[in-house]
């Protein structure tokens, strides 16, 4: 699979930076997998944080990825960072 732009979403920006959610049913292995992002080049910059909902509707995951390059239209993400993995309870 590959990104869909239109489940890309902006939260916040200022000074070059955005924070962007992403919200999928593909698995996270897919999310942060080389060239998943690449049909978004046009809106992600170096620095910029994606906060991803994976999963959706089938086994959802959630994490945070930090764009680490972006040249030629080829995107490379950071390895996610899982958030809220586990339940104590």
């Amino acid at each position: 699979m590959a990104c869909d732009p239109r489940n890309l979403s902006a939260l916040a920006y200022a000074n070059g930076f955005t924070l962007w959610h992403y919200r999928t049913s593909d698995t996270m292995a897919d999310v942060s997998a080389n060239g998943y992002f690449n049909p978004a080049a046009s809106m992600l910059r170096v620095g910029d944080f994606v906060i991803a909902n994976a999963g959706i509707g089938v086994v959802p995951t959630h994490g945070l990825l930090v764009v680490r390059g972006n040249s030629g239209g080829i995107v490379d993400l950071s390895d996610v960072t899982p958030v809220g993995s586990t339940n104590a309870n």
